[in-house]
């Protein structure tokens, strides 16, 4: 595990372009990278290759972190945003239906013994639009508000677009749990 202060240094060799230390900030940040991306693309081929756009442009925008937040945080934010815009570039969100007024909806998985990976897999099937807004919401941390300057739509196309994307996992939920206590009762 490599501290934030030994991060910071390969980021100063990488400012002075000294290649072995962007070779090295490669090899410490892929892994986590790779699986920010994964979280946003069909597959890992896909995700491989947002990871590379990713990285030319750390490596062509170095001058722009100014110290503020973590350097992995920022790095990890060029990542995400570059999921999301090639997503954008190659199909549109289109959504238009409105979410009732005071709905909210509540997602809690760790009391059904589901494991990460499995999540992580449930997520990943979702259509690009939700899996999209879920992964902006749901584990970076993003407002509604964020979201939708990101994706270019509304807060509330953004806030639809999780609500269904709930309703989707939770349904897959629910087809799961099924299936196993089927399969203890057998």
């Amino acid at each position: 595990m490599i501290t934030e202060q030994s991060l910071n240094r390969i980021w100063e060799g990488c400012l002075k372009q000294e290649r072995k230390q962007q070779e090295l900030l490669y090899k410490v940040l892929a892994p986590r990278m790779l699986a920010a991306c994964v979280r946003y693309a069909k597959d890992r081929d896909e995700a491989e290759d947002i990871m590379q756009e990713g990285f030319i442009k750390v490596f062509g925008s170095m001058h722009k972190y100014r110290g503020e937040g973590s350097l992995e945080g920022w790095i990890r934010r060029i990542m995400v945003h570059t999921a999301i815009s090639r997503y954008r570039k190659l199909k549109p969100l289109v959504l238009t239906d409105e979410l009732p007024e005071g709905v909210t909806v509540n997602m809690s998985y760790s009391e059904s013994g589901l494991e990460a990976k499995e999540l992580l897999t449930m997520i990943g099937q979702l259509p690009d639009n939700y899996r999209n807004v879920f992964n902006l919401y749901a584990i970076e941390g993003y407002s509604h508000q964020e979201i939708g300057q990101t994706l270019g739509i509304s807060e509330l196309v953004s806030r639809t677009t999780l609500h269904r994307a709930r309703g989707v996992l939770k349904d897959k939920l629910s087809r799961l749990q099924i299936r196993e206590q089927y399969c203890l009762a057998s």
